[in-house]
């Protein structure tokens, strides 16, 4: 039955993240290069885009709205100064001093000009008598008439006065200019641009908030689901009986939601996958069995043919030559056989059942004693060992892991040449004890280094001490693993030419 982690947040239906294994932290929704920061990122610079484009064309409008307003005012002085009696808005030639109309706003400019000579004034205070004004700075006046009399609503800088809106005419070969401040629609403006941005701000910001607490909701199935993901993926899956016990949530395998969708067919995918792998290990269950069966009943035949070959070798004397060379490879190739099926026997119970005698045990007389009888079964290669003090203590089955080191032994005097230095050491790494089988042989070939551990794997000719293969039953590695998985350990191995190192670590006691 699938299992759910339990609930998050106090909210029930909601499975909490599941832990991540093998050190890899949840990532965070916002962090580097994560959708979560690529979505907010982008709604924020879409709203600021926004912000802008409204707040642009408000301030225009706006400014277009004020400037027609100042245009009608415009309009008005110019008439109310045209009007005026004394305003010299009339008559033949231009003199000084220009008289303003009272009703003129602070800050209005009349000029009026021939072309030749000109007389020009502004409107300072409301309290100075009429027939005097203030007359205007030279640079500004110059400015001025440099506009053309078209009639038309302009504006202008002046060097000295500042932002006006100026209006000029031609009428019987004299013009009249009639100008007004802008400073205050200039200030309004300024003020209504700094409000639309601090809105703009504050619309970005709350944007921002918003979609950063959307998308952090949004994305929280997805990070249950890799957090699943995770989990499965620290199964052992190649071997043995696999059992997929995680499943994403009924809340997040909604197929409602796109989330829920991917949620669904995930724990489809799973389900799936259990099914596969439950046929596979049935499958390799009953060709187990059956290896297993057949190398039992293979026990006592071949127990009985190596029997009456031994009992033939009293009287090979008595029979032919070829006869008697005949019965010794049956004696031969029966104990050949008889070792293969105690091989296949034990992989066979390390498959199903290792039950084995764990006690602490002393590598360093363990090893000794498999390096004497290296010793005494062929002192033609140079057997060392690099043991420490004091000694390393490991939890283990001491015959087996003794057949181990034996069958590492046996495999190097195999396949090396006479005269090879092989070496055993054993050393304490953390709460691991190792052990390490060493020689300065020809090395393993590259093509088959990945497969040693496999069943039935043999070295070629260049790694075989006698030119041939045939003597190796292609399962003494295999063992090697299978013994030290059963002692929840593990066996690797390094090779180059001229150096293999085969490394096994188990728990230290």
């Amino acid at each position: 039955m699938p299992e759910f982690l339990p609930a998050d947040d106090g909210r029930p239906g909601v499975p909490a993240e599941p832990p991540r294994p093998g050190g890899l932290a949840p990532i965070a929704p916002l962090g580097p290069g994560t959708l979560g920061r690529r979505l907010v990122v982008r709604m924020a610079a879409l709203v600021a885009v926004v912000a802008v484009v409204l707040s642009t064309l408000t301030t225009l409008s706006t400014r277009q709205t004020l400037e027609r307003s100042v245009d009608r005012q415009l309009e008005t002085a110019f008439s109310r100064q045209d009007k005026y009696p004394k305003g010299g808005m009339s008559g033949s030639r231009p003199a000084p001093p220009l008289t303003l109309s009272p009703s003129l706003p602070i800050g209005t400019i009349v000029v009026v000009s021939d072309g030749k000579n000109f007389a020009a004034n502004m409107r300072v205070d409301r309290n100075t008598p009429e027939d005097t004004g203030n007359s205007l700075s030279d640079p500004d006046t110059r400015k001025l008439l440099s506009l053309p009399p078209n009639g038309k609503h302009v504006s202008v800088r002046l060097p000295q006065s500042g932002h006006y809106r100026a209006l000029a005419v031609n009428r019987d070969g004299l013009t009249y200019l009639v100008a007004l401040p802008l400073a205050e629609l200039d200030k309004t403006i300024a003020e209504m641009i700094i409000f639309e941005l601090i809105l703009s701000l504050l619309a970005i910001g709350l944007s921002i908030l918003v979609v950063r607490t959307v998308v952090i909701r949004s994305l929280k199935p997805l990070n249950r689901l890799a957090g699943t993901a995770q989990q499965v993926s620290q199964l052992e899956l190649s071997r043995g009986e696999v059992e997929l016990p995680v499943r994403v949530s009924p809340t997040d395998a909604d197929p409602a939601n796109e989330v829920g969708q991917v949620g669904w067919a995930f724990n489809h995918m799973l389900g799936n996958v259990e099914g596969a792998l439950a046929s596979r290990q049935a499958s390799e269950t009953k060709v187990r069995q059956f290896v297993a069966d057949a190398s039992h009943e293979l026990r006592n035949p071949l127990a009985a043919i190596r029997g009456y070959a031994e009992l033939t070798r009293r009287h090979r004397d008595q029979v032919p030559t070829d006869t008697a060379f005949a019965m010794a490879r049956v004696e031969s190739e029966a104990e050949r056989m008889s070792r293969l099926v105690e091989d296949m026997l034990l992989l066979a119970r390390m498959d199903s059942n290792p039950n084995l005698q764990l006690e602490p045990v002393n590598l360093n007389d363990l090893l000794l004693n498999a390096i004497s009888d290296a010793q005494a079964a062929n002192s033609a290669y140079d057997w060392g060992v690099d043991l420490p003090e004091p000694p390393v203590i490991a939890r283990a089955d001491r015959h087996r892991l003794h057949q181990v080191v034996a069958n590492l032994l046996a495999n190097a005097r195999k396949h090396t040449p006479e005269g090879t230095v092989v070496t055993v050491g054993t050393r304490l790494q953390g709460d691991q004890a190792v052990i390490t089988v060493a020689d300065n042989g020809p090395g393993i070939p590259p093509q088959i280094i990945d497969h040693v551990f496999e069943r039935f794997t043999r070295a070629d000719v260049a790694r075989t001490r006698s030119g041939t293969s045939k003597d190796s039953t292609g399962l003494g590695l295999a063992i090697v693993q299978a013994v030290m998985e059963a002692h929840r350990g593990s066996a690797s191995v390094e090779s180059e030419p001229g150096r293999t190192v085969f490394t096994l670590r188990l728990p230290a006691a």
